[in-house]
Parts: structure tokens; sequence; C-alpha cells
């Protein structure tokens, strides 16, 4: 007789293979994903509960009215998907409707003041959600675990309450003028946290979910209450926008980096900006210039600023734009970027980029057998609305199209803006060695970007690789933490590169959570980026 497996949580960072790991940046979603890889579930049902629990403590970040990509590895078969729930935009939308309202181009590069902030807050700044739609693909294609199983523990939590964390008082606390919802910014919440908080609203939401599946939310109650909500307050999202909402399912974009397998998303989300940076930078020898010395942020931050110049100029929702991904994507465009580098000569960035903000969440997955689960989702920031009686917010999308008509990434009914999210899994023999991703908005990328570069250039463990300094480019500036010392960007201000140092240690260059997969020692190790309130849990397989 075969005796029954049973799983352990432990309280750790690393255990041995076979057993599986859950990072996120929330430590109530982590342990409700690692109860379902305790029961035996699938990393896909770990991170679809997880992804649920995380919409409800910590709903100004990620919820049923957000938008998503993920990132699936199939052990069994060795095959990958990439599932793409972005906001799509309205049907009422029109490619010219903000082009005579722009204030400014923001100093900062990232996109542009257009008045009344109409596409930053309110109803005008909300896309056609996509989160139920992916989550429910996931699941049924590839767990064992029902719907109903999947969202019970954001159900409890939402229904009976749960303790609210300080970071997450105190982003409730100090809701930006403009989210006027009394879910958003919520006064009587200590700043300390610890406040016991339910959301009833939210949890019949859940109720429907569980009994109507995504069609309630897509066409049915659910969707009747959102498109009237729209329809008296002005937004630009119609019933038939969410009757004909549809998950796209594609292989991920994959390319060699020293030997490794880096598989991750195309564009509308920003993965391709991670391979075009890794192939310049294959060209280099980064192991030897040594991690962060002043040679290694030079090259870095110029090899991602040629990047990210290519995605100012190409891209957008490939759906609407012709985007050359395999001239992008190939050596020989890196090459011409690294003889640019190499002479010295200026890399300059258009100044419209997405104005995306950092209010996004993330959950890497591995299980026993090998399956792994990277899953980014979020609401941009908030547009700050929720309509009567459903308990959630809805996305801000629209603030990353560029207003400006017949540009990659301008305004269309049904288009996707850009996003930095980029659910990344590194293989290695064909096998997943790094399950990788984060919140940060466009500084995703550099956070991904980075933490791959530790791995594999340095030979980091998985929380090594998290917690390391980091730095960003993608303008005329380089910008930094606080941890890397003065003398060395001193030299870095001797290669013509201005620097902007943060106050903080950790934090400003994304949050990123990892798993690596350590076959030398044969265990599993996790890394959650301690800029955040994340923690990574293993759960051992006993036999």
């Amino acid at each position: 007789m075969t005796k029954k497996s049973t799983y352990l949580i432990s309280a750790s960072f690393k255990g041995p293979i076979p057993g599986g790991m859950v990072s996120a940046p929330q430590p109530i979603a982590v342990e409700e994903g690692a109860k379902v890889l305790q029961n035996g579930g699938n990393a896909m049902d770990a991170a679809v509960t997880t992804a649920f629990v995380q919409g409800v403590v910590d709903r100004t970040n990620c919820g049923v009215g957000g938008f998503g990509m993920m990132n699936v590895y199939i052990a069994k078969t060795g095959d990958e998907t990439m599932l793409d729930f972005h906001g799509k935009a309205g049907s009422k939308v029109t490619p010219d409707m903000w082009k005579d309202i722009i204030i400014q181009e923001n100093p900062s590069g990232y996109g542009y003041t257009v008045k009344g902030g109409v596409n930053e807050k309110g109803y005008t700044s909300i896309t056609t959600p996509g989160t139920v739609s992916g989550l429910y693909e996931g699941l049924t294609k590839y767990g064992a675990i029902s719907w109903a199983e999947a969202i019970q523990p954001a159900f409890e939590l939402a229904n009976d309450g749960f303790e609210v964390s300080q970071d997450t008082a105190k982003a409730w606390t100090s809701a930006p003028e403009g989210q006027t919802s009394p879910w958003v910014k919520i006064k009587d919440v200590p700043e300390t946290g610890g406040a016991i908080i339910a959301n009833k609203d939210m949890a019949e939401t859940l109720r429907k979910l569980v009994e109507g599946g995504p069609d309630v939310f897509y066409r049915g109650e659910i969707a009747e209450r959102i498109a009237a909500d729209m329809e008296a307050n002005g937004g630009f999202v119609t019933l038939k926008d969410l009757n004909d909402y549809r998950t796209t399912i594609s292989k991920p974009l994959e390319s060699d980096y020293r030997g490794y397998t880096i598989a991750t998303n195309a564009p509308p989300g920003g993965g391709l900006t991670i391979i075009q940076t890794l192939n310049i930078l294959e060209e280099y020898d980064l192991t030897n210039m040594g991690h962060n010395s002043a040679e290694y942020i030079y090259i870095v931050s110029m090899a991602m600023r040629a990047a990210f110049t290519d995605w100012a100029n190409y891209l957008g929702d490939r759906a609407f734009v012709d985007i050359p991904m395999e001239w992008l994507t190939s050596k020989e465009r890196a090459y011409e970027w690294k003889k640019k580098i190499d002479n010295g000569e200026p890399i300059t960035i258009p100044r419209w980029r997405p104005k995306e903000s950092p209010d996004t969440t993330h959950v890497s997955v591995m299980d026993s057998a090998g399956n792994a689960v990277s899953l980014t989702h979020s609401l941009g920031a908030s547009a700050g609305v929720v309509t009567p009686g459903l308990g959630f917010y809805y996305n801000n999308c629209m603030n990353c199209f560029n207003p400006v008509p017949g540009k990659p990434n301008s305004i269309l009914p049904g288009k996707s803006r850009l996003t930095g999210m980029s659910p990344t899994i590194v293989k290695k023999d064909g096998k997943p060695f790094f399950v990788v991703g984060s919140p940060g908005g466009t500084r995703i990328i550099s956070g991904n970007l980075q933490s791959i570069l530790n791995v594999i250039d340095h030979k980091m463990g998985a929380m090594e690789a998290v917690s390391a300094a980091r730095f960003d480019s993608q303008g005329d500036i380089i910008e930094t933490q606080a941890r890397i010392p003065l003398s060395v960007l001193e030299q870095v201000k001797a290669k013509g590169q201005p620097i902007r140092r943060t106050f903080s240690s950790f934090g400003s260059v994304a949050l990123v959570h990892g798993i690596l997969v350590n076959s030398e020692k044969d265990i599993l190790e996790g890394g959650a980026d301690p800029a955040g309130s994340g923690m990574a849990l293993y759960v051992k397989n006993e036999t």
C-alpha cells in the first residue's frame, strides 16, 4: 500500500526538493496559498487562491476590478503558457478625446497631465477589468481544485474580517485627493495597523462569483450593475465591453541568456524590454565587473536606457500595433546598441512613457511536482471608484495611454495600454530555475532584470538576489537606492551620467518576489523583497 503524501508548512525561505513554495508581498495571502499546497493543490491552485486573497487584504493594489498577466509552466509536459488579462479601453473612447486638454508633458517623462486628471481618477480612467477572466482561465485549464475552493479563503476574510497591516493602513489613510470612495480612504483605521476590517459587499460579490462563475461578472448581474454605474457617471466601459471580454492565451516570449532560457511576456507587457536588455548585456562580462561597481552600474544603465528607447518608439498593444518584435529581440539589434554604448554615443529616450503606478502586486509559486506560476496583477493606482454594493475598486488603466493620437500606445477602443508587468520564469535545462515578478510600475522591468542578473551572473541565492541594492535608468538620470556608496556613484558621474540617489536603503525600484531552484544543494529558496512586508513559505512534501 502506497503511503499518502503529507505536506507541512515551514516558516522558512528554504527547503529540500521535492516541496513547494509561495512568495508574495502579503503574509496573509502567502499563508493561504501555502495551505492550498499543504492540502495537495498544485501551483495554479495556490496562485489563484493567493490572488483572490490579495484582492481582499490589499484591495487598493489589486482585485477583481483589475488586470494582470500570468506565466505558467507545466512540469508533466514541459509546456509554458502566458495568460494576458489586461484592461481594455471601453468602446466609448475616441483616439483624440484628450488631445486638446493636455496641460503639460510631465517633467519626469512619465506621461501627460490632462485637465481635471480625467485619465487618472474617476470613471473616465477605468478600462474593462480582466482579473476574473484571467484567474478563471488559469484555474480551469491547469488547476486541480474547484473555483469555489479557490475563492473560499478570500470570501471568509472579506466576510469575517482580517487584521490590517501597517503598510496597508498607511495606504488607506493617506489616499490621494480624488480617490473619494469611502472604501479607499478609511479614516478610522489607525496608521499603526492592527484593526480588524471586513468588507461585506466584497464578500457578497465573491459569493456570487462562486455561484455564477465569470459569467456573472461579464454577462450577468454584476456586469449589469457595473455597466449601469459606468453609464450613469460618464464611464467608457459598456455592457457589451464586459460581454466581449476574453483572456488572451499565447506562448511566452523566449530568449537565451548565457545558457538559460528567459520566458516572459510580449507587449503590452514589459518582458520584451527585459529580453532586449539582457541581449545587450550578454556582450559584456558582468561577473568580472563586480556587482554594482561603477562600470557595472554604467553598462547596465545604458543597456536599460537603450531598451526603453525602443519601448517608447515601437511598443504598444500588439493586437493593434505592428511591432517589429523579431528585430527588437534579435542579437543584431543588441549589437547595434552595444556599439553605441561602447562609443559613448548619447542614448535619449523620447519624453513620453507610461505614467504607471507602483501600486500592483505579485505572487510566485512552485509546487512539489515542479509546476510554476508567476502572476502579476494590479489596479494601476485605482480609479477611486466603487460601484455601490460591490465592494471592489476599479483599475485606472486609461492613465497610461498616450493621449496624443497616432502613437503606438495611443487610445483606441478595446486596446490595452503598455505596462511594466513582466512575470518571468527563467529555465535551466528546460526546467524552472528562477520564478520571479514584482509590483512597481515600469520599474518592475528594472527590478526583475537585476534580480535575474543577480542569480545568473553573480550566483546569488533568492533572498540575496531580490534584496541587493538596485538602480533604474529610464530617462536621462540614473536613480539608485541609498545603499550604493557615494564613492561608487561619483565614478559613474565621471562618465557623464547624472545621478539621483534616494534617501531609502530599500524600495523605490520595484518589490521583487521570487523562488529559486538550487539544484546543487537540492533545495528551493524563496525571496521576498525586504522593502515590503512580504514573505516566502516553504511547504514540505513528506511521503
